[in-house]
């Protein structure tokens, strides 16, 4: 977990992590997020000289942000979890904002992050999975269920490898961090391998590691692609995992998808910005946001 105070333009005032504790169960996992939050704003009340006026905060899964529940998130174990009660309750009865943790990062990166400024962006981090955030005039668009964003379920290759989603050829399948891991191990022979090792190979050459790196950017470039035709983005920023080999991922993914636009309009295509604070970042934001709302009303 990672959790910070936020200022009201955004600013980190104070960040810190903590384990999930997820091994001992969901209601363990529950009960940190809980304790965490607690810790926080008494680390403000004690340093900063006051307290935390709203709080937010970003999961995993499926999540209905109108009510405030945690609906399941399968690395957590959880289901139904009535969060944003939960943390207003331990934190004296102040306003809570729960969103979902691609979304919320996406939030941070579009208003100030690398899409800064951009109107229509989409964000898309590429880690053990690949989701997305669509950003439009400086929100994110959720969907009527929730589900908006869920590049990584585009199916790319109908004949490649399964998904736990049940369908095969998922993009995230084959363009994940994960899925690079996977495919280099195998085709170094290394079992401890990983996607990182992998784009240093590329740098030095190695023609195994090329191949298997380019096939994750030809399935990634089909998925953006779909995406872009689909939402008009203006800039489509890439962060997670992958993303951390710089222009060793994104000169080659940017070719690759400008070989394949016809009528479409090529975004702009930067990496992320705020790296792994997006998510506090974000959630931030969103509690900032329950602020001016309430005062709006």
């Amino acid at each position: 977990m990672k959790a910070a105070l936020v200022g009201t333009d955004g600013t980190l005032l104070h960040e810190a992590r903590r384990a999930t504790g997820r091994e001992r169960g969901a209601d363990a996992v529950v009960e940190s997020i809980l304790a965490f939050a607690a810790e926080l704003r008494a680390h403000g009340e004690e340093h900063l000289g006051e307290s935390a006026v709203a709080a937010g905060v970003a999961v995993p899964g499926i999540v209905d942000a109108e009510k405030g529940i945690a609906v399941y998130a399968a690395n957590l174990g959880w289901r139904d979890v009535p969060l944003r009660a939960l943390l207003s309750e331990r934190l004296g009865a102040i306003p809570v904002a729960l969103g979902h943790d691609v979304r919320t990062g996406g939030l941070a990166e579009g208003r100030i992050g690398a899409g800064h400024g951009a109107d229509r962006f989409f964000f898309v981090p590429l880690g053990t999975g690949i989701a997305g955030a669509i950003g439009i005039a400086g929100v994110i668009e959720a969907g009527a269920h929730g589900y908006a964003g869920e590049i990584g379920h585009i199916v790319v290759r109908p004949d490649g490898p399964d998904c736990g989603c049940g369908q095969r050829g998922c993009l995230e399948t084959l363009a994940s961090a994960a899925a690079v891991t996977r495919a280099w191990a195998a085709a170094s022979g290394d079992p401890g391998a990983d996607a990182a090792g992998c784009a240093k190979a590329v740098e030095s050459g190695d023609p195994a590691a090329i191949r298997v790196w380019q096939d994750a950017i030809d399935a990634l470039a089909a998925g953006l692609v779909t995406a872009l035709t689909l939402l008009d983005p203006g800039t489509l920023i890439i962060g997670g995992g992958l993303a951390e080999a710089g222009e060793t991922l994104f000169t080659p993914l940017r070719a690759a998808v400008e070989e394949r636009i016809t009528f479409q309009k090529l975004p702009h295509i930067v990496p992320a910005a705020l790296g792994d604070t997006a998510g506090c970042l974000g959630a931030g934001l969103l509690a900032w946001d329950l602020l001016s709302t309430e005062v709006s009303a």
